[in-house]
């Protein structure tokens, strides 16, 4: 199954790209037809009394034709720090050890019934070491509303259902008074999948944005916000802070339900 979720998020990022081309080949594309969007980098590191290193990386694209309203989008975190373990000796030293690494990409594609209504197709998959599950694909079909767009303000909204399959991270469970490794198998849901998008320009080269996204079954609802506010520094490059939660509502024992990443990254719009 987790082949046939891959197949289906390659498929929507396909799709896509095909809108695009099927614009284009007439000759008649329209001027709002190209792809546009932006890459941000950000990079921490200390050294002396205490170590770490932080990195991450995303890119987020979109394109918009008289027919066709099309997404793309990847991000990439990898953190190392001093962390204390215990050795075969039993004592407690300190080691310079990978404490975040994940990865994430996803695609949709929406054709337009009428210029704020659209059909929408959408994918993505998850990959986090250290997060409560290891990994995470959903495939999806619904309906999506544009309830806001002006020069300064875009509202957006999309609800329709989903399949999900996830494999949990491993978590503890104590037997006979000793704490032990479990592991359970990977799982699988229909889901009903929801994403609001808000975006608000507060000045000329000041900009606030906001994604929500819910995948909610039976055994498991994830829930996901990217707040973002970027200023400008030239035409091409911006400064932006942003704060992501993801929540789980069903781990294993030893797990949070929620983590967090505030960045601090330059970005270069396409």
């Amino acid at each position: 199954m987790k082949t046939l979720l891959m197949t289906g998020l390659a498929l929507a990022t396909l799709a896509t790209f095909t809108a695009q081309a099927e614009d284009t080949s007439s000759g008649t594309q329209t001027s709002s037809g190209n792809w546009t969007g932006s890459g941000e980098l950000g990079f921490a590191s200390t050294t002396g009394n205490s170590r770490s290193q932080n990195v991450n990386a995303k890119l987020n694209l979109a394109q918009e034709t008289d027919q066709w309203k099309n997404s793309f989008f990847a991000d990439w975190l990898r953190s190392k720090g001093q962390v204390t373990v215990t050795n075969a000796q039993g004592q407690s030293v300190k080691q310079f050890d990978t404490t975040a690494d994940r990865y994430d990409f996803g695609a949709s594609a929406g054709y337009k019934l009428d210029p704020r209504s659209y059909i929408v197709a959408a994918g993505r998959y998850d990959h986090d070491d250290f997060a409560a599950y290891r990994w995470q694909g959903t495939v999806s079909i619904g309906y999506g509303y544009m309830a806001l767009k002006t020069d300064r303000t875009q509202l957006s909204f999309e609800l329709g259902p989903g399949y999900t399959e996830y494999q949990p991270s491993t978590g503890t469970q104590t037997i006979n008074g000793v704490v032990v490794p479990l592991k359970e198998p990977r799982q699988s849901q229909v889901v009903a999948r929801g994403l609001v998008n808000y975006k608000y320009r507060l000045t000329e080269n000041t900009a606030f944005d906001d994604t929500f996204l819910m995948e909610s079954g039976t055994k498991n609802t994830y829930l996901q916000n990217d707040m973002g506010l970027a200023v400008s520094m030239t035409r091409k490059l911006s400064l932006k802070v942003g704060f992501q939660v993801r929540h789980n509502s069903d781990v294993l024992s030893g797990i949070r339900h929620t983590d967090t990443l505030t960045t601090t990254n330059i970005v270069y719009n396409l």
